[in-house]
């Protein structure tokens, strides 16, 4: 599989996945449904993450990205961006830098921003997709991680080969349990300060599973058949963005899982979603409520600064949110975040 973009796929562009989006009817749009739940409109609690994308290249294609993300992909946070953000971190004093792409490993200076957040004594989490460590030229990144007790989540859709494979890439399964084992010879998910968190998305159209009970059952099946630990399980909702909206369309669950997404919304989920106490830097500098508004292309708005170099903390702190169709999924259910569900 490649890219959409590589494709010329009709929906390459965030522009034709909006509009999409916008034209499907639903029995109520996502604003109306945070007005009648009393949060609209819905603000930022403040900034409690910097969330660095540092672009779309990674050594993956997987069947359900939000970022379409790939090998062809070539778009990478340039260095002038990049010291924006540490700029910021210098300058605030926000507790946790959250890196991600594609695959954040994948970037020259990946190293150098772990190092420098390290430094300033802010947590780091490294979103990884566990392959990523065992491509030869980066086999003892997991030695780097742990010597800057950086947390990791890593993706993996199921613990089994046959639907993780089918979501992404025949032996991805094999090379991520090689991987999982790695860490847990360096102590992470076993030894205090070096967490290891799994990310799990469903692999098909519908909603993730009780997170509590899947985390049990996961651990049991990891252990047993592979010795593998962890510390926690995360579930996330696959968001109508990019290769899995194509999947949706192609598979004829569009209109389906997004009336799902719809009826399923909560309340208490929509209180807590991550856009409240997140900031999201685009590769390119701009800024985002969330890592799934900037895959659409939907910067921050309401007079709130939209570059990483306008930085404005009193600005950015209460910012109303900009929403659309697709934060249905981050708040149906038990709720999804980049920490999993946002409900118990």
């Amino acid at each position: 599989m490649s890219s959409l973009r590589f494709r010329s796929h009709p929906l390459s562009t965030a522009v034709a996945q909006r509009a999409l989006l916008a034209g499907l009817p639903l029995p109520q749009g996502f604003e109306a449904a945070l007005a009648r739940s009393g949060l609209s409109p819905l603000h930022a609690t403040g900034i409690e993450i910097l969330q660095m994308n540092l672009g779309k290249k990674c050594n993956q294609t997987c069947r359900h990205c939000h970022v379409d993300a790939g090998p062809d992909r070539r778009e990478v946070m340039p260095d002038e961006v990049l010291e924006a953000c540490m700029n910021v971190l210098e300058s605030t004093a926000i507790p946790t830098v959250d890196i991600t792409g594609g695959a954040p490993e994948l970037h020259p200076r990946f190293r150098d921003i772990v190092v420098r957040a390290h430094e300033m004594g802010r947590h780091i989490i490294d979103r990884c997709n566990l392959t990523i460590l065992m491509v030869a030229a980066y086999e003892d990144l997991g030695e780097f991680l742990a010597a800057h007790q950086v947390e990791i989540v890593a993706s993996l859709p199921a613990p089994n080969g046959r639907q993780t494979d089918a979501q992404r890439g025949d032996g991805v399964f094999e090379r991520s349990i090689a991987a999982l084992r790695r860490l847990n010879a360096l102590g992470y998910g076993t030894r205090p300060g070096l967490q290891l968190n799994l990310v799990t998305n469903p692999v098909g159209a519908f909603l993730p599973a009780n997170q509590p009970a899947l985390e049990t059952a996961w651990k049991l099946e990891l252990q047993r058949r592979y010795e593998v630990e962890f510390n926690h399980l995360y579930t996330i909702t696959n968001m109508p963005i990019s290769r899995y909206l194509e999947y949706l369309v192609d598979s004829g669950n569009f209109e389906a899982y997004m009336e799902r997404l719809v009826q399923a919304y909560n309340p208490a989920a929509a209180a807590g979603v991550m856009c409240r106490n997140t900031l999201s830097v685009g590769w390119d500098g701009t800024l985002y409520d969330c890592d799934f508004n900037q895959m659409l292309e939907m910067p921050v708005n309401h007079g709130a600064p939209r570059r990483i170099f306008d930085f404005d903390v009193a600005k950015l702190d209460t910012r109303q949110i900009e929403v659309g169709t697709h934060c249905f999924g981050c708040t149906a259910g038990a709720g999804s975040s980049c920490g999993g569900a946002t409900v118990s």
